[in-house]
């Protein structure tokens, strides 16, 4: 009876009113490598060609060929591929990832790509792909609706949504031990862990998921996104820490940074 019915303080508050919390972009790897994801612009279309208009010394660059396991973000259901291979389905997806040791060098990396525009379905009703149905039973339904005193039905429309979180979103990636340890801004660590050992191929006791100190998440960093496959893939690759945020690659969006898009 100490808690129930009390107000209960915060474990990390004290330290995030006082400005001592260390979030994802806080941390620090010795010979650390960032990370930036390259996206699409267009709402549909395909991807015919991609061209790198800079030096790629010292850069990692990483597309759908160079993903060692599923190109999937393993989920509800597996049918969102984690990196374009061809058919565009959306604006902002991503069809890209470079790493380099250098933030400004990244961040001033141009690249090209190639695509073919086709009419997007902007009507959620007529869509195939905007509505899931989980269907969830459980005791004799029939008999339930049938002894219920009122049923309602309806179709309910709501507003969109933004989720406004102190931090945004952002990982780095350790490897070592024949494996890669990942730490995040994340809601879900087990979502995460789930979609890293599809993606790198790894058995599931290679990969470790930390969640780091998290700003808010209110459902917005409860499923897996791009950023974990370019650091984890980096630094697999190249056996150094490598970090990414959604800030940082969106920070960088100047008409110079969006010449290299379709």
């Amino acid at each position: 009876m100490r808690v129930v019915g009390r107000s209960v303080p915060r474990r990390e508050g004290l330290d995030k009113a006082r400005g001592k919390a260390r979030y994802v972009d806080d941390l620090r790897f010795p010979g650390m490598l960032h990370g930036r994801t390259v996206r699409t612009t267009i709402p549909r279309g395909e991807l015919k060609s991609v061209h790198l208009d800079f030096d790629t010394t010292g850069f990692t660059v990483v597309d759908h060929r160079d993903i060692p396991g599923r190109n999937v973000v393993a989920l509800i259901q597996d049918d969102q591929p984690f990196l374009v291979e061809r058919e565009i389905r959306h604006a902002e997806e991503p069809a890209l990832l470079l790493a380099h040791e250098d933030r400004e060098t990244l961040a001033a990396a141009t690249v090209r790509l190639d695509c073919r525009p086709a009419a997007p379905v902007l009507d959620p009703e007529r869509s195939t792909h905007a509505f899931k149905e989980v269907l969830i039973e459980k005791g004799d339904l029939a008999r339930g609706f049938g002894e219920a005193h009122l049923v309602v039905e309806g179709e309910y429309r709501t507003g969109r949504q933004e989720h406004v979180y102190v931090e945004p979103q952002g990982v780095i990636a350790v490897p070592g031990d024949g494996g890669v340890t990942v730490y995040g801004s994340l809601q879900c660590p087990h979502y995460v862990h789930k979609a890293l050992v599809l993606l790198l191929g790894l058995p599931a006791q290679r990969v470790r998921v930390v969640q780091a100190e998290t700003g808010g998440g209110f459902g917005g960093k409860s499923d897996p996104f791009n950023h974990e496959i370019v650091v984890a893939k980096a630094a697999a690759v190249l056996g150094r820490p490598c970090s990414t945020s959604s800030f940082w690659h969106r920070g960088q969006r100047t008409e110079k940074a969006r010449s290299g898009t379709c």
